[in-house]
C-alpha cells in the first residue's frame, strides 16, 4: 500500500544543501583580488537541519498510524464487498427456491382445478370455481415471471461485484440451508471490539491524534542546522579557512503559531476518541441486532419446519378429499391451497434472511462463520 512508504519519508532528515560561494575584493568582476587579499576567496560548503530530538519519529509515527487507518478502511471496504456478494447470492438463491416452490405449488394448484372442474362436470359444482381456480394459476405464472425478473437482476449485480463479463455463463447455486451459529452475542462483540477494522481505524486515529499533540509540544522547542565550508584564496600566499556554523530556528511566534497548533491537535485528539465511542457502540448495536435476527429466525423456521408446514399440507390434503366429496365449498379449498403456497415462500425467505444476517455477523466480528452454499 501507498501509504507504507510515508513513515520512513517523515523521519528521514531533510535533504543536505551543498552551496559554491566566490568573493570579490576591489572590484565587481569575477575572482577580483584572488591573487592579493586574503579576503577573496572560492568557497564550498554544506549545511544540514536538524529537527529538535523526537520530532522525526513522532512524524514516522504519526505516519503509520495514517497508514494504519488507511488500511482498516481498506479492510472495511472488502468485508463490506465480501457482505454484498453473500447477500446478493442469498438473495439469488432465495428466488431459485421460490420458483421451485411455485413449480411443485403449481403441481398442487393443478390438483384444485381439476377437482372444480370435475365437480362442474357432475353437476355439483359451478363454472365460477374453475375460472377462479384459472385465476389463480394465472397469478401463479405471473409471480414466476417476476421472481425470474428478479433472478436475472441479481445474476448481473454478482457479476458485476465479482467482476465478471454481463455474457459469462450465470452463477448456479445451491439449497439454501440454515448455518449453525456457535458463538455467543458475548463472543462476537469481543471479537468485533478487537478486530473490526471501523473500530480498528477509529482507534488507529486516536493514537494519531495522541502522537499528532505529542509533536505539537515539540514544535515549542528550537530546530538546528548545521553548516560547514572550506573556504580557498590564492594557495601561494594565503592558507585556506574553515568554518563551523550553527544554527538555531527559535520558534518566538507561540500565541500566533504553536499555541493554537498545540490547541487544534487538542481538539482532533477529543473528537476522534469521540469517534472511537460512537463506532464502538454502532458496531455493538448492528451486531445485536443481525444476532437477535439469527436467533427469532431460528425458532421461526423451527415453527415452520414442526408445525406451520406439514399443518398446511395436511389441512389442504382434507380440504381437497373433502371438496370432492361435497363436504366442503370451493374458497375454503382455495384458502388452504394459498396457506401452504404463503407458508412455503415464507419459510425460504426466513432461510435467506437468516444467512444474510449471519453474513453481516461475519462482516461486523470478522469470525469465519462458514455459510453453507455460499460462494467461497
Amino acid at each position: 500500500m501507498a501509504a507504507r512508504q510515508v513513515p520512513t519519508q517523515a523521519s528521514a532528515l531533510p535533504d543536505p544543501e551543498f552551496q559554491i560561494q566566490q568573493l570579490s575584493v576591489g572590484s565587481p568582476r569575477p575572482f577580483a583580488g584572488y591573487t592579493n587579499s586574503g579576503f577573496a576567496y572560492i568557497g564550498v560548503g554544506i549545511s544540514q537541519d536538524f529537527p529538535y530530538p523526537g520530532k522525526r519519529q513522532l512524524r514516522a509515527d504519526v505516519a503509520r498510524r495514517d497508514a494504519g487507518a488507511l488500511g482498516e478502511r481498506y479492510e472495511s471496504v472488502r468485508r463490506a464487498v465480501l457482505a454484498r456478494v453473500k447477500t446478493a447470492y442469498f438473495d439469488l438463491a432465495y428466488h431459485a427456491k421460490i420458483l421451485a416452490v411455485l413449480d411443485s405449488d403449481g403441481a398442487l394448484l393443478e390438483l384444485v382445478e381439476k377437482a372444480a372442474e370435475a365437480r362442474y362436470r357432475s353437476g355439483m359444482g359451478n363454472q365460477q370455481d374453475v375460472l377462479q381456480a384459472q385465476l389463480e394459476r394465472t397469478k401463479l405464472l405471473g409471480e414466476t415471471t417476476l421472481h425470474h425478473l428478479e433472478v436475472a437482476k441479481l445474476e448481473a449485480r454478482l457479476k458485476e461485484l465479482v467482476n465478471r463479463s454481463p455474457s459469462a455463463p450465470d452463477i448456479g447455486v445451491t439449497d439454501l440451508a440454515e448455518t449453525p451459529l456457535a458463538y455467543t452475542y458475548e463472543q462476537l462483540l469481543a471479537a468485533s471490539q478487537a478486530q473490526n477494522p471501523q473500530i480498528a481505524g477509529a482507534r488507529d486515529m486516536v493514537d494519531r491524534q495522541r502522537l499528532q499533540v505529542d509533536l505539537a509540544r515539540k514544535d515549542f522547542y528550537p530546530d538546528f542546522s548545521v553548516q560547514y565550508m572550506w573556504q580557498r584564496t590564492d594557495p601561494a600566499q594565503f592558507r585556506a579557512y574553515y568554518m563551523l556554523t550553527v544554527g538555531l530556528r527559535v520558534p518566538i511566534y507561540r500565541r500566533r503559531k504553536q499555541r493554537p497548533e498545540l490547541a487544534q491537535a487538542e481538539a482532533e485528539l477529543r473528537r476522534s476518541r469521540s469517534e472511537l465511542q460512537v463506532q464502538s457502540q454502532q458496531v455493538a448495536s448492528e451486531l445485536r441486532i443481525e444476532y437477535d435476527t439469527v436467533q427469532s429466525t431460528a425458532q421461526l423456521l423451527r415453527i415452520y419446519r414442526e408445525g406451520l408446514l406439514p399443518q398446511a399440507h395436511a389441512e389442504f390434503q382434507a380440504a381437497v378429499a373433502a371438496y370432492e366429496s361435497n363436504r366442503q365449498d370451493f374458497q375454503a379449498l382455495l384458502a388452504s391451497f394459498l396457506d401452504v403456497l404463503r407458508l412455503d415462500e415464507a419459510y425460504w425467505q426466513s432461510v435467506a434472511e437468516r444467512e444474510t444476517a449471519i453474513a453481516r455477523l461475519e462482516e461486523l466480528s470478522g469470525l469465519p462463520l462458514e455459510e453453507k452454499g455460499a460462494p467461497k
